[in-house]
């Protein structure tokens, strides 16, 4: 079973490679995976790994451009690590690109990731709820 520091290191470098769907496939717990986002931010919060799936669908949609994407190393703490991503993108229904900047955090059990949680602002980013 890997431990914390593994499924830490192991996501950074998926996430830096684009390598989303291999992340939700190798280090998710299917069963019992919880996202959290902050109030009035575009995406809801979702319990389950379809749900979750269906999340990253609807973010991939409404990207139209990536200019630039940054994951920081992990800090890691018994089951639970945090990093911080940023990324300026262009959204479908924004006329401006916009600076994402979010501390991730994440906790494992049994050898994966049962529940995330973002921390950010929605309406300095201009992600507002649809």
């Amino acid at each position: 079973m890997k431990n914390t520091t593994t499924i830490a290191n192991e996501l950074v470098a998926l996430c830096r490679e684009g390598k989303f769907e291999q992340i939700y496939q190798e280090l998710y717990d299917a069963e019992a995976i919880n996202s959290i986002e902050p109030k009035g931010a575009r995406f809801e919060n979702v319990t389950g790994m379809e749900q979750l799936m269906q999340k990253g669908m609807e973010w991939n949609k409404s990207v139209e451009q990536v200019y630039s994407s940054e994951v920081s190393d992990p800090l890691v703490a018994e089951n639970y690590f945090t990093l911080t991503m940023k990324m300026k993108v262009k959204l479908k229904d924004l006329p401006e690109p916009i600076q994402m900047d979010e501390v991730c955090v994440y906790q494992v059990a049994n050898g994966k990731i049962v529940m995330e949680q973002f921390f950010y602002t929605p309406s300095e980013h201009g992600v507002l709820e649809s």
